[in-house]
């Protein structure tokens, strides 16, 4: 709403301008005046056209600011030296406000600034073990981005793509197949939390690796067995992928994360995506064979600036990647430029789909190998105009190999809407790490934080981490609350998952995380259960409203002083003008791909309702338009503080 009046605002301006002096822009870039006081919004055009015009600024900008008077939605205008200060029509922006979010909670706003299909990919776990706290960090990340979109008006498809060809699956299936001597069968029977029993089957594979040459020849020969398929090593990788990737969904399930698609990367190999892709790059000449040197054997894309050129065969073995090995397997970069082009509908292939059994209302689809024909039909799947691909910052280098390939290929535009999210990893503090059970050396509790490893055990699992913020989350509910057990254990999971969900989202997405239990469970810090305790407190207020016997506000009411209340209430006005800016908070995160700037809004907002509920006592205050006003102000930064919530990933819970 606020963009709509600040685009009209400049639409006028602008033809004003042109009718006026003769000067022709395309946009005004308007500011925010330091104090609430000074108006919403301030334009400094009056100095660039003073330039122009051969005229004060402050004359122009009195001139302007006559014109601009008289535009909808503009109470008045100010001129301070050469800038205009744009004062809003308080009680008509606010009602207008009010029955915008009525309408519109939860859902989109308005036609997107941009047409076509968005694919966001995330989360994206090896299904070999189970999901740990970086992995929470991708899908938090990943999934209260498509939210963003998704308010701004985007159509967005989610994909979680499974590598459950790649290396380590086959790290796994040799752990499984030569260390345990299972079978399909006996992993059939094995009870508990497989992700977790795989977990330290792949913890303990570096080592059974370290003690032959025979030893690490088996990662090889199991990856071509798992690439050809209908072999019995093929289908205990079949057993390991899918089974943890059920124990996948379930845990992000817990965070309130969903997705659209499942690719799995078999389909790319035996749909024949890859094979397809394969020929592309070689009649395009992306890639070629090396005879001879470290890289002998393999197909290799040059990634230098001088690739074609006449280099020593020393120095281009430096920037060559491997697409394909030696021994005839293809690399998860290789498989990941077929699966982009897919994407983006550049290949002339698609996968067959199944619908996948999730226990929710939420349709989850699943590419499979053959058309499934008890099946419904699925969506178009693929042809994106744009995709994210959410992944850490550690796999940077090859992300842009992927777009090299697009672009190797003639795909300029394609690769020009390849988009790498990333981000850095998590770690522990000290004494989170102490609180969850591991051990520490006296060097590690004088660090600012642990860095822990899947691949040495060292990890810490998802569900756990889960696990234990739950129960301090419960632990603190039945000493503030006599409640059922079952209505407590429903609002610690809420709160756990919103402190966790918030505490990923807050920070800057390439910095490096130290999570703490103390910081995360904050009730007085920059928090989500700051956020969450603030509309449960909101709608507190319209619950006792409602056993009083009194009647909740409604934004179609009449309020015939609202203007005039406002007007004599900056404090209050200005908490109203915040809770405008989401939307705007909402496009800056869609261009900046920065969550952080979301929680700190809420924060704010958050902190400003606070303030306003302590110094207005709303239920007691005996002037009946002014209950009413102060009523519809809570209402609607209610609303809006759930709405920024929401997009967080984040529930409110019915007490705190």
């Amino acid at each position: 709403m606020l963009i709509a009046i600040t685009r009209e605002l400049e639409k006028n301006l602008i033809q004003k301008i042109a009718d006026r002096y003769g000067v022709h822009y395309e946009t005004l870039n308007f500011t925010i005046p330091p104090k609430i006081e000074m108006g919403e919004l301030a334009l400094p055009v009056a100095f660039d056209l003073a330039r122009k015009v051969k005229r004060p600024p402050a004359v122009i900008a009195g001139e302007l600011a006559s014109d601009a008077g008289a535009m909808p939605g503009i109470w008045k205008v100010d001129v301070a030296g050469g800038y205009l200060n744009f004062h809003l029509d308080r009680g008509a922006f606010t009602l207008e406000l009010a029955q915008s979010i009525e309408r519109q909670q939860f859902g989109r706003i308005s036609e997107p600034d941009q047409a076509g299909k968005i694919i966001v990919e995330h989360t994206n776990i090896n299904p070999n073990k189970a999901a740990h706290i970086g992995h929470l960090r991708n899908a938090t990340l990943g999934d209260s981005f498509v939210r963003c979109l998704r308010f701004l008006g985007h159509q967005v498809e989610v994909q979680n793509y499974l590598d459950n060809t790649g290396v380590q699956v086959a790290d796994v299936v040799v752990g499984l197949e030569r260390m345990e001597n299972k079978t399909v069968d006996d992993l059939a029977g094995v009870k508990g939390k497989f992700d977790y029993y795989c977990w330290d089957v792949y913890a303990r594979v570096a080592d059974f690796y370290q003690k032959s040459e025979e030893n690490r020849k088996l990662r090889s020969l199991t990856l071509q067995a798992i690439e050809k398929g209908d072999n019995s090593t093929a289908e205990v990788a079949e057993h390991v992928a899918m089974r943890i990737a059920k124990a996948h969904l379930k845990t992000m399930a817990r965070i309130n994360v969903q997705y659209d698609l499942l690719p799995r990367e078999s389909e790319i190999l035996h749909l024949r995506f890859w094979e397809k892709a394969y020929q592309l790059l070689k009649e395009r000449r992306s890639i070629y064979f090396v005879e001879e040197g470290k890289n002998r054997g393999c197909w290799v894309m040059n990634t230098a600036e001088q690739a074609g050129s006449a280099v020593p065969r020393e120095e281009a073995e430096d920037d060559e990647k491997i697409i394909v090995r030696s021994d005839g397997t293809v690399t998860y970069v290789g498989k990941d430029i077929a699966y982009q082009l897919w994407k983006f509908g550049l290949l002339g292939l698609d996968f067959n789909y199944a619908l996948f059994e999730t226990g929710n209302d939420h349709p989850l689809w699943i590419t499979a190998r053959e058309k499934d024909p008890e099946s419904t039909q699925p969506p178009a799947f693929g042809h994106a105009d744009r995709v994210y691909n959410v992944i850490d910052s550690r796999q940077a280098y090859l992300q842009n190999i992927v777009v090299q390939g697009l672009k190797a290929l003639g795909f300029e535009k394609e690769a020009a809407n390849s988009v790498h999210f990333s981000y850095e990893m998590v770690a522990l503090t000290p004494a989170c790490c102490e609180e969850l059970g591991f051990p520490l050396s006296e060097q590690d509790r004088k660090r600012p934080f642990v860095e822990v490893s899947g691949r040495k055990g060292l990890g810490v699992k998802a569900d756990d981490l889960l696990d234990a913020l739950v129960q301090k989350v419960l632990t603190e509910i039945r000493a503030r609350h006599e409640l059922p057990e079952e209505e407590s254990e429903k609002i610690a999971r809420i709160v756990a998952v919103g402190a966790l969900r918030y505490f990923l989202l807050r920070f800057a997405r390439n910095t490096i995380i130290a999570f703490d239990f103390k910081e995360a469970l904050n009730l007085d810090g920059e928090t989500g259960l700051y956020v969450q305790y603030a509309v449960v407190r909101a709608k507190n207020i319209f619950r006792k409203l409602l056993e009083s016997g009194e009647d909740c506000p409604k934004a179609s009411d009449s309020y015939p002083d609202l203007g005039e209340f406002l007007t004599g209430n900056d404090e209050i006005w200005e908490i109203v003008y915040l809770a405008a800016r989401l939307p705007e908070i909402v496009r800056q995160i869609a261009q900046s791909l920065e969550l952080g700037q979301l929680c700190k809004y809420a924060f704010s907002l958050a902190q400003k309702f606070n303030l306003f509920y302590h110094r207005h006592h709303i239920l007691s205050e005996t002037d009946k338009r002014r209950k009413q006003n102060l009523l519809l102000v809570a209402d609607l930064v209610s609303r809006q503080l759930e709405e920024a919530l929401y997009l967080l990933g984040c529930e409110v819970p019915p007490k705190m």
